[in-house]
C-alpha cells in the first residue's frame, strides 16, 4: 500500500510538472506570435521627419483636433508675414467647423489628413485604418476641392501596416523633427525659446491650430525665423518629390544614393 501511494504521488508531481510545462509553452507561443507579428511585417517603415536640404528652408504645421477659437489670429498671422503652411485636420474637426475648413483653404494654406476620430492607430485593423484616411479625405475634399496627400498620425503613433496602407492609398506619412509643445501651455518664452533652439534646414515644425500660447509665439517665432534666412514653406514644398530615401534611424529624407 505504501508503494502504491509513494508511485501515485510521483504521478501526481510529474502530472503537475507537466501540466505546467505544457501551459508555459502556451503562453510562450502567444508571446512569440504577438512578437514574430511585429517582425513578419518585415523591414521597418519610418514617416518623414526631416528633409536633407543645404538650402535655410522650413516647414511649420498645425494639427487640428481641438477647437478654433485661436485659429483666425494665426490665419492673420501667416496672412501677415505671407506664409503658406499645412494644417493637418481630424475628421471630428472638420464636422464641427467646416466654414473654418473652407477659410483656411481660401487662404491657400495646405491641407493634410490627421485621421477621423484622432484613435491610436496601432490598435487599428489595415480596414479600420484605411477607413479613418478616406473619410476624413472625402470631407476635406467636398469643403475645400483639395485631395489630401499628407497623412499625420495621431499621437505621433505608428507602425508597419499603417505606414504601408497609407501610401498604397497615395499618401505620404509625416512626422515632425521640432515640437514646440504648444499643448503644454509652458508659456510665450518657452514655446519661442524651443522652437527657435531646434530649428534646422529642412525641418518640420509641429503645432497646434488653437494652443493656448501659440498666437503670441508665432509671430516672435516668424519674425525670428526669417531674420535668421529661413524661407518658410508647406510641408509638401520641402519634400523631395522623387527618388528617395528615408532614413531609418532618423526618418531624414534623402535624395537616393547616385541620385542628385
Amino acid at each position: 500500500m505504501r508503494f502504491i501511494l509513494l508511485r501515485y504521488r510521483r504521478l501526481l508531481k510529474w502530472g503537475i510538472v507537466g501540466v505546467l510545462l505544457i501551459v508555459g509553452i502556451l503562453l510562450l507561443s502567444g508571446l512569440y506570435g504577438k512578437v514574430s507579428g511585429v517582425f513578419d511585417q518585415g523591414e521597418r517603415e519610418v514617416p518623414i521627419y526631416a528633409v536633407d536640404t543645404k538650402e535655410k528652408k522650413l516647414a511649420i504645421s498645425f494639427d487640428a483636433a481641438w477647437g478654433a477659437d485661436c485659429t483666425p489670429t494665426l490665419l492673420k498671422i501667416l496672412k501677415e508675414n505671407d506664409i503658406k503652411t499645412t494644417f493637418y485636420l481630424t475628421g471630428i474637426w472638420v464636422k464641427k467647423y467646416p466654414e473654418v475648413v473652407k477659410t483656411i483653404a481660401a487662404a491657400g494654406h495646405e491641407l493634410g489628413n490627421h485621421s477621423s476620430t484622432h484613435p491610436h492607430c496601432n490598435s487599428l485593423s489595415e480596414e479600420e485604418f484605411i477607413k479613418e484616411l478616406k473619410d476624413t479625405e472625402e470631407m476635406i475634399f467636398k469643403l475645400s476641392k483639395q485631395r489630401t496627400r499628407l497623412f499625420r498620425p495621431p499621437f505621433g503613433e505608428y507602425n508597419n501596416t499603417n505606414i504601408k496602407a497609407a501610401r498604397k492609398n497615395g499618401y505620404e506619412v509625416i512626422q515632425w523633427s521640432v515640437d514646440s509643445l504648444d499643448w503644454q501651455e509652458l508659456g510665450v518664452e518657452a514655446e519661442v525659446d524651443r522652437v527657435l533652439k531646434n530649428a534646422h534646414p529642412g525641418a518640420i515644425i509641429l503645432f497646434h491650430n488653437n494652443a493656448k500660447y501659440t498666437p503670441e509665439a508665432l509671430p516672435i517665432i516668424l519674425k525670428k525665423l526669417k531674420e535668421q534666412g529661413y524661407k518658410i514653406v508647406p510641408v509638401s514644398e520641402l519634400l523631395i518629390k522623387s527618388d528617395y530615401i528615408i532614413e531609418k534611424h532618423s526618418g531624414m529624407q534623402k535624395k537616393a544614393p547616385g541620385k542628385n
